[in-house]
């Protein structure tokens, strides 16, 4: 059956009750449960009839965690299988194990169903690179700063800068002149989270002209509500945003301005054809921590004007 969003994780969204920054302390039990059910799915169950195979993996796994912990076993429950132990064991350890545990299986997960044969043993309905988007989909949806990539589980600001371009970011949009930036960029983060990666350049793009209009307004500088961000950021320079020695030393400003509408023109704004257009989702981070860079240069030099 095909995944999609109930009706209860939409009310969330509408009511605001969903996290705007991700968090690198806190698995929640909904997300170590929903881990459970990709293993189901994969590596199927030790008591099904036709997935034998399952207890050998669940114990290579169990058997691989004790090592590395110096025990005999994660769970002390009596004739409780492998499969058991990590079920409980994730469900109660610290969120550090609980990304050991995870990691590691998917791992194996990873190494493993490559082999056609190996996936008809366990009995997947699940494959692997499917098996990984969904997990790193839940950390997203969760607002759960890691992912699952190259055999690592990776915390998504050290490849990203989250915390020092989103963070300071939405700090600064506080202020009540960029409300309209930062609903639209809080927009941006919050479609980032659920993989709509076109929604998010569009939504980056509207908290970068916001951004500007605002500063704009603030100073009394000439422009004009429908002006687009090239007009806006002509605006900006004209009005000295940024000072003419900057402007001199940092000869790819305005290209790296202009790239943010660009980029979305090229991949969201316009039909797609025949052929649907797909937006990665490492592009669409690249959007969104480039928007948030430039709106905090942009909010921090309109700041130190005299």
């Amino acid at each position: 059956m095909a995944k999609y969003e109930l009706f209860s994780v939409r009310e969330k969204r509408v009511r605001g009750d969903v996290p705007d920054v991700f968090s690198y302390d806190f698995i929640p039990p909904a997300l170590r449960v929903q881990v459970i059910h990709i293993w189901g799915d994969t590596l199927g169950h030790e008591n099904d009839r036709y997935t034998n195979r399952s207890s050998e993996i669940y114990g290579s796994i169990h058997k691989y965690l004790c090592r590395q912990y110096g025990c005999f076993a994660l769970d002390d429950t009596p004739y409780s299988s492998a499969e058991n132990k990590l079920r409980l064991f994730l469900g109660r350890c610290s969120t550090q194990l609980a990304l050991d545990v995870i990691e590691v299986s998917f791992r194996h997960i990873d190494k493993l169903l490559r082999d056609s044969n190996e996936r008809y043993s366990l009995g997947s309905t699940l494959g692997v690179d499917e098996a990984i988007d969904e997990l790193n989909e839940r950390f997203r949806s969760h607002g759960v700063g890691y992912q699952y990539e190259s055999g690592q589980i990776v915390r998504v600001d050290s490849k990203f800068l989250h915390a020092q371009a989103v963070k300071p970011t939405l700090v600064l949009l506080t202020a009540k002149e960029y409300k309209g930036a930062n609903a639209e960029f809080l927009n941006a983060f919050e479609h980032y989270r659920k993989g709509n990666t076109k929604e998010c350049l569009s939504e980056c793009l509207k908290a970068f002209e916001s951004t500007m209009k605002a500063i704009c307004a603030k100073r009394n500088w000439t422009f004009k509500p429908t002006d687009t961000a090239k007009g806006l950021i002509d605006a900006c320079l004209q009005n000295k945003l940024v000072p003419d020695l900057i402007q001199s030393h940092l000869s790819g400003f305005r290209a790296t301005l202009e790239g943010i509408p660009a980029l979305r023109n090229k991949l969201a704004a316009h039909g797609q054809g025949q052929v649907v257009t797909e937006v990665p989702m490492y592009f669409a981070s690249y959007m969104l921590h480039l928007t948030a860079t430039t709106i905090q240069f942009l909010v921090e030099a309109e700041a130190a004007l005299v």
